[in-house]
This record gives C-alpha cells, structure tokens and sequence, in this order.
C-alpha cells in the first residue's frame, strides 16, 4: 500500500475482500476475536500457537487521554523479559497478530502489540480496505503513533519486560512504522520490518516518509519484502537501503523475488511458506545479533 495523501489503490494487496466483526473503541478491553476483516481467509494454512506454558491476553495501555487495548504474550515464569513491540497491519490486532506474539513468548520475549488505531475508528466495524485507509490509516499523526509506542515501551517496562533489550517489529504498513520508530527511539537494539511502504506524498500530518528516514535509524534494521509486491517498488526500498548505509547505518534487505505483499500472513492467499518460514528465521537470528536475545 503506498503512502500518499490521497486514498492508495489497494487492489493489488492480495486477498482483500469484506469480513466485517464485532464492534469496538478507543476504551475498550476487547480486541478483535477473528483473524481480521476485509480479508478473504485460508484458515487450513493459518498457523496457530498454544498459549498453554504463556501468560497471555489482552490488557490496556495507559495514554493520554485514556486507554488503548493491546495483546501481550510472555513466558508464565521470570521476568525482565527481552521486549519485542508488534506493530499490526491495517486490519487491526486481530488472531494472527496475536499468534505471532504467542510465537515470540515462546522463544522467551515479552511480546505486546497495541491497537494503534482505536482513537480515531473502529477497524471491526469497517469493511473496505480503502476505507480503512482514508478514514482511520491516513488520519493517525505519525507524532501520535510514536508517542504511543512509546507508552506501550513503557507498559513492557512495567510488566516484566527488559527495557535494556528492546526491538520493534512490523508487518504492512506496521513494517512503515518500524522504520519511523527505529529514527524516533535511541534505546531500540533492533527493528525487523515485515514489507511496509517505503515512499508516498507526505502530509501535514505524517509529514515524511521511510526514505526520509532511512539515515537517522538509531539501530541495527532488516527489511524483508516481495519482489511481487507491486505496491512496495523495489527500487524505492533499495534507495531507502543505500540512504541509510551511506549514512552508516546498519541495514540488511532481503527481496524475495517471487513473493507478494502479505506473504507472511498465513491466514490470507499472500502467504509463502517458504519465503515465511525464512523471513521469521532471519528475524530471530537479527534480535539476537543485536542484543533483543531471551536467556540461555
């Protein structure tokens, strides 16, 4: 999905169709119990992670203003859990974001993932994937979204979570924010961005884009994407990659050259085993390089 000020031509992002769910807002405690709206759903392919031996569920982050639900997962036993902040799709914290918090608690992390959205609407409730752009995406302040990571960085800190070793990571336009997060926050040891637009028109209230901030990343960053993925232009993460080096960052991209958006979202069309199975490989192996490493 690009990242423009007018509503993106999303028809090419694999697997969007109407699913509507239950409703929900900014003070809620529930988050969304399906696997996502506007998605057409493979179910048989969709991964699911136990949560028995976890403590997992849902709770509130305390923000300005209120409170916005979120999904965390940790192992049941210890504390000072190595922290991995998950930044959802557009379609919400629905099953699969929750499972891929439930997979990092079971490699040790202290894994949470905020609704990010729910100030401005309720996702369960929307049905179009343009929608869910021009009416909620497109109207989040980047200011606002960092600050909120921010708070949930705290709320990791105040449950059990290491605020020493703490990494960001992100799938769609949540692989966008890891980016921008990664120049916001001097205390991150590493971001892994799942795909993600990389440039757009800015707007006054997401004023720049990833290529703007590839040379003020603060930490270590990988970058996996589609080479299928006409909504994410290769060339554009490339530039992004060679900005941020030139700047002596460290960044690593890998381009799957057959895989399209959403490839590692196992409940929709998109998904690639292959190009999953490695992509989440690489993801553990960069936290641990960079220091975001449970226990031995």
């Amino acid at each position: 999905m690009n990242d423009r000020s007018e509503t993106p031509d999303l028809s090419e992002v694999q697997g969007l169709r109407a699913y509507p769910l239950a409703r929900r807002g900014f003070v809620m405690t529930s988050l969304i119990t399906g696997l996502t709206l506007a998605t057409e759903r493979v179910e048989a392919q969709a991964i699911h992670t136990e949560a028995d031996g976890l403590d997992a569920g849902e709770t509130k982050v305390p923000v300005p203003g209120g409170f916005l639900p979120a999904y965390y997962a940790r192992p049941a036993k210890g504390t000072k859990f190595p922290v991995i902040l998950v930044n959802e799709e557009i379609f919400g914290v629905h099953e699969y974001i929750k499972d891929v918090c439930r997979r990092l608690a079971r490699l040790g992390y202290l894994a949470v993932a905020t609704e990010y959205y729910a100030r401005i609407g309720d996702l369960s409730t929307m049905t179009d994937a343009q929608q869910i752009f021009r009416d909620v995406i497109s109207k989040e302040p980047d200011a606002q979204y960092m600050e909120d990571l921010d708070a949930t960085a705290a709320w990791a800190d105040a449950n059990k979570g290491d605020p020493a070793h703490m990494g960001v990571l992100g799938f769609c336009r949540g692989g966008r924010q890891v980016w921008l997060y990664a120049a916001h926050n001097p205390r991150l040891k590493a971001a892994v961005a799942f795909y993600g637009p990389v440039g757009g028109q800015p707007t006054p209230i997401q004023p720049a884009t990833v290529l703007d901030y590839a040379d003020k990343i603060h930490c270590p960053l990988l970058g996996l994407y589609g080479g299928a993925d006409p909504s994410i232009p290769v060339d554009q993460v490339h530039a992004a990659e060679a900005k941020a080096k030139a700047a002596h960052k460290t960044v690593e991209i890998v381009i799957y050259p057959d895989a399209p958006h959403g490839f590692h979202a196992d409940y929709r069309p998109s998904y690639r085993k292959e190009a999953a199975e490695d992509g989440w490989k690489r993801m553990v192996a960069w936290f641990r390089r960079y220091g975001v490493a449970p226990a031995a």
